[in-house]
């Protein structure tokens, strides 16, 4: 009779018969199945018991791990408006290093806001005794002429001797002001912190002084300002200003006259050092005189072409300029 080989019966199911010429596992061999069948359910028992409690854990740990930390509070404004004049004062020097062009367009417009003219001019920006000087260099895109660039070089020479004797910090009686003069007559309220360019920044209401000695109409203008200045945390430095006229002004015993609602934005780039230049300045002028029914205008100040002087303690026209490093803002 020839040997038959047995056939082992693999079903899952409980049941101890087999089909016919099969032969049925033998009871040592179905306890080590049953064990490693209920080996490999407990492992993946655990396993799932594992990443369910990584999962319910990570979020805590994440939390934990990433808690921001507590915002500095925000400096007393009377106390920070005094280290930004003081910090502003000394950076003032700084400038005199410094040229740029800056373009002045003046659009008139009539009562309901249409332009009726525009005209611009170009000016080549320096510092002398901290205070700045403006030389015109063309006109509605054209160059001056030979006699027009001779006369406006007399007017810079005047300029310069008037700068050279006025304190800094005190106005030349031109029609510009400077940031320390502007921050010196500031009250600053309601302060808040915001993150601008990546770089923290303060914000604060302010108002004119109307009780701060001025110097000059320009500065006696500026009392008449209430807006926002936006100030740089880092370098103590302002970067934008928005203000708008909350009272008429009268100038020149009431020949011309500031209307309210007039209103003034400005704002600032940084350079090296932690001095920070004009960019650009947008103006909306409502006035009237005496004689003239009224006038409005925009003003717009767009500065660029930042150079360098080679240092010296005074800046004459003509000094000798050296390219701008690669890093220095764009134009």
């Amino acid at each position: 009779m020839p040997h038959r080989i047995p056939v082992i019966c693999l079903t899952h199911q409980q049941d101890k018969r087999c089909h016919p010429g099969q032969t049925s596992l033998a009871p040592p061999e179905r306890t080590r199945r049953r064990d490693l069948r209920s080996l490999c359910a407990n492992s993946c028992k655990h396993f799932r018991l594992t990443i369910l409690a990584s999962l319910l854990l990570t979020p805590t740990l994440l939390v934990s791990q990433t808690k921001p930390a507590r915002p500095q509070p925000i400096p007393n404004a009377a106390t920070l408006l005094r280290e930004v004049v003081t910090h502003q004062g000394q950076l003032d020097t700084l400038r005199e290093n410094y040229t740029y062009r800056e373009q002045q367009t003046i659009q008139r417009l009539d009562s309901h806001g249409r332009i009726q003219s525009s005209k611009t001019s170009d000016f080549r920006v320096f510092f002398v005794h901290t205070h700045e000087i403006d030389e015109l260099i063309g006109k509605n895109g054209h160059p001056l002429s030979p006699g027009q660039q001779q006369k406006q070089q007399r007017i810079v020479q005047r300029l310069i001797a008037q700068a050279q004797k006025t304190p800094p910090g005190h106005s030349t009686g031109g029609p510009t002001v400077s940031i320390s003069q502007l921050l010196a007559i500031m009250q600053l309220s309601s302060p808040s912190r915001t993150t601008i360019d990546g770089r923290p920044t303060l914000l604060f209401h302010f108002t004119g002084n109307h009780h701060a000695s001025v110097h000059g109409k320009a500065e006696k203008t500026l009392r008449n300002l209430t807006g926002t200045i936006w100030i740089d945390e880092h370098d103590l430095q302002v970067r934008r200003l928005d203000a708008i006229f909350d009272s008429n002004l009268h100038i020149g015993w009431g020949i011309f006259t500031v209307d309210k609602g007039s209103t003034f934005h400005f704002t600032q780039r940084p350079m090296h050092g932690g001095l920070w230049l004009p960019a650009t300045t947008h103006v909306h002028l409502i006035a009237h005189a005496i004689a003239f029914f009224g006038y409005r205008a925009n003003i717009t100040i767009a500065a660029g072409h930042y150079q360098v002087f080679h240092a010296t303690a005074t800046q004459l026209p003509g000094a000798q300029l050296v390219p701008p490093a690669p890093t220095h803002p764009q134009k």
